[in-house]
């Protein structure tokens, strides 16, 4: 049978790098292709680099058909979960696909009472609906082994990132939190720190920390209390005038005592 390559399947799960798609190649022709290939139906779910290359090449491969696949979305959730549980994804993939699974159960949860409302009997109450998996960044986190907080930072970097941003934190240019950081940044000035490379990815990350970080309020009325201490400036500006001219006086007379003692010494020496 044909193979239908679905292009949105194809592009779901990040691609290759060029060196890991080189080490794929060279153990297919090596060792042949050991794993089957997965179908729903004539559409390839899972394997296409791997049919890629075999056909490339001539080299032979098996199809299974996985029957339990009733929609696009049942495909997306098996892709999702089965990269999930590979090492070999990053720490902003693993986000992104658990992310993803939120979105599609939320959805289906959205979806179902309205389907219910319609074949139910009239007079007939839907039943309850159970709280949908992943139904909060709790469990997402749980889900792609993740903290809490990096979950909050992958989904910031989703929707606010510039394609040159996301680029950038999958290569590993750029790590999580300062991408997050970057990303609250307008999409001109995060495409110029990109360009400006690692140096300047840091560089814009700190900078839009410091202008975020906020003086506590107890440091903000500490403050206050201060300078409400402080005497007036005129009151100041008086005082210091004061203490010049005392220390002037001050170094007028040390001068006299010094002048003083200069000629009795010298008188001393004269009459020895």
């Amino acid at each position: 049978m044909d193979i239908e390559i679905n292009e949105e399947l194809r592009a779901y799960i990040d691609p290759l790098t060029e060196d890991e798609y080189a080490a794929l190649e060279r153990s297919l022709l090596a060792e042949g292709c050991r794993d089957a290939l997965v179908l729903w139906g004539s559409v390839l779910v899972d394997g296409h680099n791997r049919h890629a290359i075999c056909t490339k090449h001539g080299i032979a491969f098996r199809t299974v058909q996985n029957t339990v696949f009733r929609s696009m979305d049942d495909v997306r959730l098996w892709m999702i979960d089965n990269h999930l549980g590979r090492r070999s994804i990053s720490d902003y993939q693993r986000g992104v696909l658990a992310l993803r699974k939120k979105d599609i159960l939320q959805a289906r949860a959205a979806a179902a009472p309205a389907a219910e409302d319609a074949s139910a009997p009239t007079g007939n109450a839907p039943p309850e609906q159970a709280r949908p998996v992943l139904a909060t960044r709790e469990a997402v986190a749980r889900a792609a082994r993740l903290s809490t907080t990096a979950v909050g930072q992958i989904e910031k970097i989703r929707k606010a990132a510039a394609p040159e941003l996301v680029a950038a934190v999958k290569s590993g240019a750029i790590s999580i939190s300062s991408a997050a950081a970057v990303a609250s940044l307008p999409a001109g000035e995060q495409a110029v720190a990109v360009a400006g490379g690692k140096q300047e990815l840091r560089r814009a990350a700190r900078e839009v920390r410091a202008k975020k970080a906020k003086p506590r309020p107890e440091d903000d009325a500490a403050g206050e209390e201060a300078q409400a201490d402080l005497p007036p400036e005129s009151t100041d500006v008086d005082e210091l005038q004061r203490l010049v001219r005392a220390l002037r006086a001050e170094n007028a007379d040390l001068k006299r005592r010094v002048a003083n003692l200069t000629v009795a010494l010298k008188e001393a020496r004269g009459g020895l």
